[in-house]
């Protein structure tokens, strides 16, 4: 998405602000009413509709354009990038906790919580929600805003801003520590990188959601919340800068790892582009 070259500087960051802020504001308002159901469910629903409503009004107001110009269009490319992305982010995940196990930092026990059970009905509805998720956010950090800077700012001037944003939405979850920010910055280049590399939002959104689905798949806490899947959890005889405390693995330094083998992989790979 590149905005019409009558646009001055000024205008494209007026453009980008009021997007950002229209998604903080209709999240908001969405909250309010899915919220009080379950605090996850409405706030991950509440980010893709808010994003969702935004991108479209911004594509189609300003840009006279339509919600696939920002990298959405669904072709035979698009599925193997978001497989890929979904394979990756997922894999990474493991690696990362291989070593703590192996280590003996980590171990699994019983899960103490009486919903630690399994069911294939719970399993789609939190895999579901974890996706729409991971889309409203990828939408809102490297979707409108973030394309429409992009060639006014250059690659840096982008991707270090949002990167910066994409951790400071997460400073509110619960065990947030400085480590667990940076590493959410870190995710921030790696996901804006993935972008860069293809010019869709699918890889991102793959990466991005795969890493979402493992670590409750794998027993840990995602960002602060923990989301019981089966009755299995990993427990820690480590300090918090390798379990990463109640925040979960992301407070880790082996995410920290993660992060940098997923970027060396999207700097070193061969990448198919959408050119605009």
């Amino acid at each position: 998405m590149t905005p019409g070259p009558e646009i001055s500087r000024t205008g494209v960051l007026l453009r980008a602000g009021l997007f950002l802020v229209a998604v903080r504001l209709l999240s908001g308002v969405f909250f309010g009413v899915l919220g009080e159901a379950a605090y996850f469910a409405g706030a991950a629903v509440s980010m893709f509709l808010a994003a969702l409503l935004a991108s479209v009004f911004a594509v189609r107001v300003f840009e006279r354009g339509h919600l696939t110009d920002l990298g959405l269009v669904w072709t035979a490319e698009a599925v193997r990038q978001l497989r890929t992305g979904l394979l990756a982010g997922a894999g990474v995940a493991g690696v990362a906790l291989v070593p703590a196990l192996v280590s003996g930092w980590a171990f699994y026990a019983p899960s103490p919580s009486p919903d630690a059970v399994f069911s294939p009905g719970k399993l789609f509805f939190v895999l579901g929600l974890l996706l729409l998720g991971a889309i409203g956010e990828e939408m809102m950090f490297r979707g409108y805003p973030f394309q429409t800077l992009l060639p006014v700012f250059g690659k840096w001037g982008t991707i270090l801003p949002f990167s910066v944003l994409f951790a400071v939405a997460h400073m509110g979850n619960m065990g947030s520590t400085a480590l667990s920010l940076g590493n959410t910055f870190l995710w921030g280049v790696v996901l804006s990188v993935a972008y860069l590399r293809t010019r869709t939002l699918w890889l991102p959104i793959g990466l991005h959601t795969g890493w979402n689905w493992a670590l409750p798949g794998l027993g840990i806490q995602l960002s602060g919340f923990e989301l019981r899947l089966h009755p299995w959890v990993v427990e820690w005889r480590a300090p918090e800068v390798i379990s990463g405390g109640i925040y979960g693995l992301e407070g880790s330094i082996l995410t920290t790892l993660a992060g940098g083998m997923l970027l060396y992989w999207l700097l070193r790979g061969q990448w198919s582009r959408n050119e605009d």
